[in-house]
């Protein structure tokens, strides 16, 4: 007995011991994950009731329940500051819609591409903007070149209808008079009723069928013009006319403190913008928009996706979002130098199923609706 009891504990000790070897190897390939996240940029990454929200964050989670990935979450403080963490190797993993810009993939690992984002300009306009943008484009100089070669040209040909006709020498014209004859003329040849009256001979009806030419094309151009130019217009209001990112010098322009739309702002003047843009540093999205209803900024320079959520929060405002797609690029997470490979494709895979599967489309239309 004493025997069996004997070898009965060896067994056990050599299990004991077995399992506490295996512990380490299994806490190792298991580690806690340090995960990153910044508060304030909607809808990719907030925290709400003390909760941490957003698409991005969603994103995560959702990959590391399905991944069996434990974490713990480090709050902070800016864009920046989340990605010298994530390169110092302070943290493991920087969660947020974080722009792959060729300056950061230098310095910084990023994960697979979850979804592309451009930059957008938000303004705020009233109705005097959109008034005077209207009429500024009415009375624009193209406008009234084009409008002055049509009736330049229309007045062309009814000279030479005129002639060719010698409609001077017809009795009505003696009647009404020449002036008031090459008026009736001209207004039939710009307007088109009434052509299959002016003309008797070939060469009239030649001069009848440019006249149609030189209308219906003036009329597309016009067409043309007013879609692209007078509808558009109140688009870009606010305190001036922002047709292109060189039309913010000069401006009072917020952008989140290390952002990619900040780092484009520095750019701008960095190449010699006249005056100077001045940048107003904002904590957190919704910063900007009390700005630029305040009227404390002229425009807000932030990601498409950014603009568009902050653009439904404060649907009764008067806010457009102007230059849409500026510097399209891949949004993914970023990753430490250390974090293990293995870890690495696990995420990769698992971000390419959930887009494959529509998982990701979904979470960012959850998230642009959430109010």
């Amino acid at each position: 007995m004493s025997l069996f009891l004997r070898s009965l504990l060896s067994h056990l000790l050599l299990s004991v011991a077995v399992a506490a070897m295996g512990l380490p190897a299994q806490a190792e390939s298991l580690p806690v994950l340090r995960v990153g996240v910044t508060d304030g940029s909607q809808p990719c990454s907030f925290r709400e009731g003390g909760i941490w929200r957003g698409l991005a964050v969603d994103l995560w989670s959702r990959i590391a329940t399905e991944e069996a990935l434990p974490y713990v979450i480090k709050a902070q403080p800016d864009t920046r500051a989340l990605l010298q963490a994530v390169q110092s190797g302070e943290i493991d993993l920087a969660v947020g819609c974080l722009n792959v810009s060729p300056e950061r993939l230098q310095r910084v690992r990023f994960t697979l591409p979850f979804q592309e984002g451009g930059q957008a300009v938000l303004v705020q306009r009233s109705r005097i903007d959109v008034g005077r943008a209207i009429l500024l484009s009415l009375f624009s100089p193209d406008l009234l070149r084009l409008l002055g070669g049509f009736l330049a040209a229309t007045a062309v040909v009814s000279i030479a209808l005129w002639r060719i006709e010698g409609l001077g020498r017809q009795p009505s014209t003696e009647r009404d008079g020449q002036r008031r004859s090459f008026a009736r003329l001209f207004q039939i040849l710009a307007t088109g009723p009434g052509t299959n009256t002016v003309a008797q001979t070939t060469r009239g009806h030649s001069l009848v069928l440019v006249s149609y030419l030189i209308r219906i094309v003036s009329a597309s151009l016009l067409v043309s013009f007013v879609t692209l130019n007078v509808v558009r217009q109140p688009q870009f209001g606010g305190k001036e006319a922002i047709r292109s990112i060189d039309d913010l010098a000069g401006l009072r322009v917020a952008a989140r403190r290390g952002s990619v739309s900040e780092e484009l702002l520095k750019k701008l003047n960095r190449a010699g913008a006249s005056p100077p843009v001045r940048i107003l540093p904002l904590q957190t999205i919704e910063q900007g928009g009390r700005l630029l209803l305040n009227d404390q900024a002229d425009a807000m320079l932030a990601d498409e996706l950014q603009l568009e959520y902050l653009s439904g929060q404060l649907a009764g405002a008067r806010l457009d979002r102007v230059l849409r797609g500026i510097r399209t690029e891949s949004q993914a997470f970023a990753l430490a130098p250390e974090l293990p490979e293995g870890i690495v494709e696990r995420i990769d895979l698992r971000i390419s199923e959930l887009k494959r599967n529509g998982v990701v489309a979904e979470l960012r239309r959850n998230a642009l609706s959430a109010r």
